[in-house]
C-alpha cells in the first residue's frame, strides 16, 4: 500500500472515530449522550491506536503533520516526502469529518447548540486566551513527540509500542485537555473546522476562524521542541 494513502485511511479512521465520539456524547437525542471526558479521552485514545496498529507498517502512522515536520526536521523521515504527507493527512481528516456529519445526520437539527457543534469537529478553548492557549498546545504536543520517540527506542513485543503510544494521547487527553481540548495535530482541528465550514450542516453557526491558528501552529511549535530536546538529550 501506498504511504500516502495509508496517511489518508489512517487519519480518515482516526477523525472519524475521535469525532464520532464528540458526536456521540454531545448531540441530543443520542444513546450517548453526556457520556463525558473519560468517555471522550478513551475514544481519542482508541481512534489513534486502531489505525496506527492498520497502517503502521505502510507509512509510520504519522496522521499528524506536526509529528511529520519534526521527524523530518530531526532527520527521521524525508523533506521530499512531508508535503505529500500532509496533503494525505488533510484530506483524510476532512473525509473523517463528512462521515462522522453522516452518520449523525438527524442529529444535527435536533441539536440547537452551534458552539455544541462546532466542537464536535474542532477544538475550542474553555477561556478564551490566546497566549496561554498557545502553550496548553505546545506543551500537549511536546509530551506527545518526544514520547513517541521515547517509546520508539524501547524493545517491545510487536504492536506494544502502538497501545503505548494510546495510552499517551489517553494521559494528555485526560491531564492536559481541558484548557483546549487537547487538538496536539494540525490535520485533527484544520481538517474538520474545513468540513464544518463547507458541509451543510443543519443550524451551524460560524467556523471561529479567529482561533483556528492556535491549533495548527502550536502543535508545530510543541513537536519541533520535543524531537529536538529528545535528539538533545540523546
Amino acid at each position: 500500500m501506498s504511504s500516502y494513502l495509508a496517511e489518508f485511511l489512517g487519519t480518515m479512521m482516526l477523525i472519524l472515530l475521535g469525532d464520532g465520539v464528540c458526536a456521540a456524547t454531545s448531540l441530543n437525542k443520542s444513546k450517548a449522550q453526556g457520556g463525558g471526558w473519560i468517555v471522550i479521552t478513551v475514544a481519542w485514545a482508541c481512534a489513534v491506536a486502531v489505525p496506527a496498529w492498520i497502517f503502521g507498517a505502510a507509512s509510520g502512522a504519522h496522521f499528524n503533520p506536526a509529528l511529520t515536520i519534526a521527524l523530518a526536521a530531526i532527520g527521521n523521515f524525508a523533506w521530499a516526502q512531508v508535503p505529500g504527507y500532509i496533503i494525505a493527512q488533510m484530506l483524510g481528516a476532512i473525509v473523517g469529518a463528512a462521515l462522522v456529519w453522516i452518520a449523525y445526520l438527524p442529529h444535527w437539527e435536533a441539536t440547537e447548540d452551534k458552539a455544541t457543534k462546532l466542537g464536535i469537529f474542532a477544538t475550542a478553548p474553555a477561556i478564551r486566551n490566546s497566549a496561554a492557549n498557545l502553550i496548553t498546545e505546545i506543551v500537549g504536543t511536546f509530551v506527545l513527540v518526544f514520547s513517541i520517540l521515547g517509546l520508539g527506542q524501547v524493545k517491545m513485543v510487536d504492536g506494544l509500542g502502538t497501545l503505548a503510544v494510546g495510552l499517551v494521547i489517553l494521559v494528555i487527553g485526560l491531564a492536559l485537555g481541558g484548557p483546549t481540548g487537547y487538538a496536539i495535530n494540525p490535520a485533527r482541528d484544520l481538517g474538520p473546522r474545513i468540513a464544518h465550514a463547507i458541509l451543510p450542516i443543519a443550524g451551524k453557526g460560524d467556523s471561529d476562524w479567529g482561533y483556528a491558528w492556535i491549533p495548527v501552529i502550536g502543535p508545530i511549535i510543541g513537536a519541533l521542541i520535543g524531537a529536538f530536546l529528545f535528539v538533545g538529550v540523546f
